[in-house]
């Protein structure tokens, strides 16, 4: 019978800096298999694939926003935040249409925008975020339109999102200056919560449902408008509460 090869050990005695820094190595190597493995296998039929990228300053909630849609949990406590790129995939159905959702997470640091600028080019869709109790983050939201402008396809759809509206006591950005900022700039708005998920599948649903017409919408359809979709499904909801 052939012999396993004995693996190859660290020396447990004298630990040294030298061998802190491999190990934290192999832990990093090991993470990203398994989050390439988790990629490989989450696998679904679909008949629309569309790029989706998160956007927006580090710390508003781009994390959770897409954990909290594709898995319904959200992630509590402190965690490390996005380095560089990250994305899972969700399937959803629109009308019997199966839509893949390849959705981009983004770190919002400056270092790491011009790794950023390089996705814009063939996103589908682009749900860019501000965090309603951070002023600095809502300011932003005009840079960061000036760069999806400059890199993204013209007819990208934009979302913008005012994250983290359970916070109420905290909340420092008015909904209404949301709503001014998306006016001027044509764009749909809605606040969100990845905590409770207060629209976060309607966020992302209204986004899937605008990509499937844009790619299979006939000649005689009408076109579909995002903002107007978001507000009849605001009224059923309020609706149907009374």
């Amino acid at each position: 019978m052939r012999s396993l090869p004995t693996p190859t050990m660290l020396p447990l005695s004298q630990p040294n800096n030298n061998n802190n820094t491999i190990l934290k190595s192999r832990r990093r190597q090991s993470y990203k298999k398994a989050v390439s493995l988790h990629h490989s296998f989450d696998v679904e039929c679909f008949d629309v694939s569309c790029k989706v990228m998160l956007l927006g300053d580090s710390g508003v909630g781009k994390t959770c926003l897409l954990v909290q849609f594709k898995d319904g949990t959200f992630l509590s406590g402190s965690f490390i935040s996005t380095v560089g790129i990250d994305f899972r995939n969700k399937v959803v159905d629109i009308d019997g249409t199966k839509i893949k959702l390849q959705i981009w997470d983004t770190a919002g640091q400056e270092r790491f925008r011009s790794v950023t600028n390089a996705y814009y080019r063939d996103a589908h869709a682009l749900l860019l975020l501000y965090d309603v109790t951070n002023k600095t983050s809502f300011d932003n939201i005009r840079a960061w339109l000036t760069e999806i402008n400059e890199y993204a396809q013209e007819d990208v759809v934009i979302m913008l999102l005012g994250n983290k509206a359970d916070m109420s006591g905290d909340k420092i950005v008015r909904r209404e200056d949301g709503e001014r900022l998306a006016r001027d700039h044509n764009v749909a708005f809605m606040e969100t919560s990845a905590k409770t998920g207060m629209n976060v599948d309607l966020a992302f649903m209204a986004i899937a449902r605008d990509l499937k017409m844009k790619k299979l919408r006939k000649p005689d359809e009408p076109a579909f408008n995002v903002a107007e979709y978001i507000q009849q499904e605001n009224t059923v909801k309020v609706g149907g509460c009374c």
